[in-house]
């Protein structure tokens, strides 16, 4: 063990409980592994696999996150590929071949894509030394994120009896973690736990009437790297020029900015070249960087949960770090209005799932496990609707299985030749764009076989272009009927399981619709019990509510 993660990671030694995570996923077993953020969760499955021959499956609920750690093993040397939504046919198809041919160890999937007969075939043909479950809270009804496509994964298991499954979370009660590895279907119970105990992580709870001020003193107070997390967009926008005015080097980030903007801002931070970084929940999954000096929530989250988790990026490095939450009386209100938002009435929610497939022109009875572009903006216009009321709606219909809405993913350009081969060399075209046909027929091989997806930036670089030169000729192309070219777009995208169903036949029970509302509630009402009386021990707080020692 030590071996490979010193091979592999330049690590010398485990933290605290990778080592018995990662000796319990050697010896077979199924294993459902607590971590807290900052714990080293993507050791305790990546040691074991690189020990073992085979690929490693890896369920992900997030692009961006899966994105990263390819990337990250790739770096290191070690092969890796993802599947998603927004991935055309033919990339799944090859990367699927790869995974069963190309000698990889590590194959990230999105939940939603392994309810697809493609993968259902491949995955069968494949070489597994282990399935694991990234996020695992989300597969328990009773957990804070619930979310139908991780259900899926029992049928995975079925097909890969003998593989073992390692799950992993960071935020899961006693409750939570028994359902986990039922709906797993784990042999025998296999709970182990880190302690939740962080000695170098100090929690602060403030009741302020005045949040910038205590804000910028924890700024000026604390040197090093902060993460300030908001509720809203406009907090993000309006708390960073705040801080900026004072002379703090800060930034915003959040959900509606442009993504190549959000990966800049992310980037310089990581650095160290921005010191703080004002942002929505969109911000931290994944992030890698054990100096975050201080977490300060500027506005309150939800629930313990989604708190210990963002918390919990502070003094990942082991040294002092502080967790700051600031609140008042107007936060709690805040908090109870948007937890009775987030349940809109069920008529309305029916209504909505009715007016989405009108809006993707899908008729009645069609539209079962395909993937749409999804602009909620643009669907709230047309049917004069507001958009957090609809978009609580569309996850209501997300947490009941008809659906799942993915992040905003990047979907490549595309192009299908309109003209045959042979008819080619008769076109009247300038030298220009001949040589950029030849270009991309070097480039793309079955080119004539139908829409594929292409990549602007190695054409360019391969014909000598600027990117943009490459995007203004495959427009004229596009204009002369040459081609059809379809430029890359960033968009969620809806990814619909069964067809439209009639009204009558869209069963959304009252009394799980009464029980979800109960359950948020009550996370709501942890965190009031928690600002209100924790003060003195906040940390011990935490603890007793995940009944994890």
């Amino acid at each position: 063990m030590e071996a490979t993660l010193k091979k592999y990671w330049g690590y010398d030694s485990f933290r605290p409980m990778q080592k018995e995570i990662i000796s319990s996923a050697l010896a077979g077993r199924d294993t459902l592994a607590i971590l807290p953020t900052g714990g080293g969760k993507s050791i305790c499955f990546q040691v074991p696999s690189m020990m073992r021959d085979g690929l490693c499956i890896v369920v992900s609920p997030l692009i961006s996150l899966m994105k990263d750690q390819v990337e990250n093993l790739c770096a290191r040397g070690i092969r890796a590929l993802a599947v998603y939504s927004g991935m055309s046919y033919r990339d799944i198809d090859i990367a699927l071949d790869n995974a069963i041919y190309g000698s990889y160890k590590f194959l990230y999937v999105s939940p939603e894509r392994l309810q697809t007969e493609i993968f259902k075939v491949r995955v069968a043909k494949m070489k597994v030394n282990y399935l694991v479950v990234d996020e695992a809270h989300c597969i328990s009804q009773w957990g804070y994120d619930f979310r139908p496509d991780y259900l899926k994964i029992r049928d995975i298991r079925a097909l890969l009896p003998d593989v073992p499954v390692i799950a992993l979370t960071a935020t899961a009660t006693r409750f939570v973690a028994d359902d986990i590895m039922k709906q797993l279907g784990f042999a025998e119970s296999n709970l182990l736990v880190s302690g939740f105990e962080r000695p170098n992580l100090k929690y602060v709870i403030r009741e302020s009437e005045n949040k910038l001020g205590q804000l910028l003193k924890l700024c000026n107070g604390v040197p090093g790297s902060g993460i300030v997390y908001v509720a809203k967009r406009k907090s993000a926008e309006d708390v960073a020029q705040f801080l900026v005015s004072q002379g703090i080097d800060a930034a915003a980030y959040h959900a509606g900015m442009n993504g190549r903007v959000r990966s800049d801002i992310q980037q310089e931070w990581k650095s160290g070249a921005k010191r703080i970084i004002v942002a929505t929940n969109a911000f931290g999954m994944g992030i890698d960087k054990g100096d975050v000096r201080f977490v300060a929530h500027y506005e309150m989250p939800a629930s313990p949960e989604a708190y210990f988790q963002e918390a919990g990026r502070a003094g990942r490095d082991g040294k002092q770090a502080y967790a700051l939450l600031l609140w008042n009386e107007n936060d709690l209100a805040r908090l109870k209005k948007t937890g009775q938002a987030a349940f809109p009435p069920l008529d309305y929610i029916k209504d909505i799932y009715q007016k989405v497939f009108s809006y993707l022109g899908i008729p009645y009875e069609e539209g079962a496990m395909s993937s749409r572009k999804f602009d909620l903006q643009d669907f709230c216009r047309k049917y004069k609707l507001f958009s957090s009321s609809a978009y609580y709606a569309i996850k209501y219909i997300e947490m009941s299985g008809y659906w799942s809405l993915t992040e905003e993913i990047d979907i490549a350009s595309r192009i299908n030749m309109l003209v045959e081969r042979e008819a080619l060399y008769s076109q009247q075209l300038s030298s220009d764009l001949e040589t950029l046909l030849n270009v991309i027929m070097r480039m793309y091989p079955g080119l004539f076989g139908g829409y594929i997806t292409i990549d602007e930036e190695k054409i360019a670089a391969a014909g000598h272009y600027s990117v943009l030169s490459v995007e203004a000729k495959l427009k004229m192309l596009d204009a002369k009927r040459i081609l059809k070219y379809i430029p890359k777009v960033k968009s969620p995208i809806l990814n619909i399981v069964n067809e439209r169903l009639y009204e009558k036949n869209l069963l959304l029970p009252k009394d799980e619709y009464s029980s979800r509302v109960e359950r948020n509630m009550a996370r709501i009402e942890a965190m009031e019990t928690y600002v209100r009386t924790a003060a003195d021990a906040p940390e011990k707080f935490l603890i007793d509510y995940f009944g994890l020692k």
